[in-house]
């Protein structure tokens, strides 16, 4: 993957698949202390000791179509590749909580991306599940919470009409420069 949003779509999506009804996003940026930190938690089934001890094993899947799963390995190797470091915790019945941290000025860090286009595709294109997507770096922070974006809607208002994914897409981007101002 070439970007780190990739990685967010691709872990976020086996939250969806792991019968998640609640996914929180997080990217928090400390420029001063030159970490940029990215945490995917969700409510889904979760993992047993058994398969949380194998899942960074590219060799480990819980697909049928394929023998290998390269999503959580890369997101492993891109943080520890680029001077940071990878968490995952996991409880059966309970969820999981995969978080990803890396020097922003190292040279092998990857640009974040689209994360904004990638958090306007899940929230428009899920609608079984909600979403709490952050962002921060120093006094500036944004959030978007699809409970609250539902609930000022009302019921019959879809969050992948054309008007509102508009909106979304414009309060995102808007919010992604004021927080991050370009530099990831």
């Amino acid at each position: 993957m070439r970007e780190l949003a990739l990685n967010i779509l691709d872990i976020t999506e086996n939250s969806i698949s792991a019968g998640a009804t609640l996914i929180e996003i997080g990217v928090s940026a400390d420029f001063e202390k030159d970490v940029l930190r990215i945490c995917i938690v969700d409510n889904g089934c979760g993992m047993d000791e058994e398969m949380l001890a194998r899942v960074t094993d590219p060799f480990t899947t819980t697909r049928t179509t394929r023998k290998v799963g390269m999503g959580l390995p890369l997101f492993k190797f891109s943080a520890e590749s680029a001077g940071g470091e990878f968490s995952i915790r996991s409880e059966k019945g309970k969820g999981t909580e995969v978080c990803a941290s890396y020097q922003i000025s190292h040279v092998d860090r990857m640009p974040l991306g689209d994360f904004g286009g990638v958090a306007l595709q899940l929230v428009t294109m899920n609608p079984q599940a909600d979403f709490r997507i952050t962002a921060e770096s120093g006094d500036r922070r944004g959030a978007l919470d699809t409970r609250e974006v539902r609930e000022i809607l009302g019921e019959g208002v879809p969050l992948s009409s054309p008007e509102v994914r508009m909106f979304l897409k414009e309060y995102i981007q808007e919010n992604l420069v004021d927080i991050f101002g370009g530099r990831l």
